[in-house]
């Protein structure tokens, strides 16, 4: 992870905002509550987290359209920026992770991962 945030150091940017982006990538306009499953989180910490990214302007937070207790979250044009410059960051600390593990070895690493999760969820 020391690898990965020292990449992330000259955006500003930590591995937890990393994960949210990621999110907010895949499917802007998310409701606090649901980027808080994804990322298995709750309540103070995202909340600190998005507050933080709004104070940079990452993200904008607005009330839903139908329901006024929801609070959905939709990337700025800055966060938005970031797509083209973080995913080859992050696809480097993959490799690097990776080097010298064979791709068998690499395919029952990711199985046995995907299992963890499973037993978790």
């Amino acid at each position: 992870m020391r690898k990965f945030q020292e990449l992330l150091d000259p955006f500003g940017l930590t591995p937890f905002h990393w994960v949210v982006l990621c999110c907010l990538w895949q499917e802007d306009g998310l409701a606090t509550s649901s980027i808080g499953e994804k990322l298995q989180q709750v309540g103070g910490t995202l909340t600190g987290v998005l507050d933080r990214m709004a104070e940079r302007d990452l993200i904008r937070r607005e009330r839903d359209a139908h329901d006024r207790r929801i609070w959905r979250i939709w990337l700025t044009d800055s966060g938005r920026t970031l797509i083209d410059v973080l995913p080859p960051i992050a696809l480097s600390i993959q490799k690097c992770m990776i080097r010298g593990i064979s791709a068998e070895e690499q395919a029952k690493l990711s199985g046995w991962v995907n299992q963890t999760i499973a037993n978790l969820s």
